[in-house]
């Protein structure tokens, strides 16, 4: 029986870096518009999928859904003293570098039975336009497994907040948008997740092309 919502300590940590942090330099700097944010299911298993163009995408979407959404990060990480029980607490879950291996999807799942949020970029990686060209079907097949929603979401304008060569990130207006909740597939057959996974595609771009 899965719980849900994830631990308090989790939710506290997110609420505490959220308002010190996050919203401040969205709201602020980045001049945030968020739309659609009463369409996301504030308990329960959720399976977040999105565009992806900037390193700033996670903690930007994690804000915008109003609860914690747990993410693959580089094993790497899971290697340095604190900040590895940081980014546990925070939701992370490590990954090996340039592959999606079967212990993250065993965490993903663990985590969705909790009563986490997990958030997967559509295409795995970022792309320099922020469109999905090549929609993975990680998402769905995680999602199948754990019997847990979609939720579509569109980040516009984060691929502009690092220009190559600058350090510093710069104050481009961006804007997030959430769609309507999308089923999760009723199997793990690989025509329906194909399926279900250009649905969670369509959708992200219409939000997407509705612009600022």
């Amino acid at each position: 029986m899965g719980k849900d919502r994830e631990p308090v300590s989790s939710l506290v940590l997110y609420h505490v870096f959220k308002w010190s942090v996050v919203s401040p330099v969205l709201h602020g700097y980045l001049r945030g518009r968020i739309y659609g944010s009463e369409q996301v299911p504030a308990t329960g298993p959720l399976v977040v999928v999105s565009n992806h163009a900037s390193d700033f995408d996670p903690p930007i979407l994690s804000c915008c859904v109003r609860r914690p959404v747990a993410y693959m990060a580089k094993e790497e990480l899971f290697k340095v003293p604190v900040l590895k029980q940081a980014i546990q607490l925070y939701g992370a879950y490590p990954v090996k570098r340039g592959s999606a291996d079967r212990s993250a999807i065993r965490s993903a799942l663990s985590l969705l039975e909790e009563g986490w949020a997990v958030g997967l970029f559509l295409q795995g990686t970022r792309t320099l336009d922020a469109r999905i060209t090549d929609p993975k079907l990680g998402a769905t097949l995680i999602a199948a497994k754990a019997k847990a929603p979609l939720l579509p979401v569109s980040l516009w304008g984060t691929e502009a907040i690092f220009r190559k060569g600058s350090p510093v990130p710069r104050p481009v207006p961006v804007t997030v948008r959430i769609g309507q909740v999308i089923d999760a597939p009723s199997s793990t057959d690989r025509e329906e997740l194909q399926e279900v996974t250009q649905k969670c595609a369509a959708a992200i771009h219409a939000l997407h092309d509705l612009g600022r």
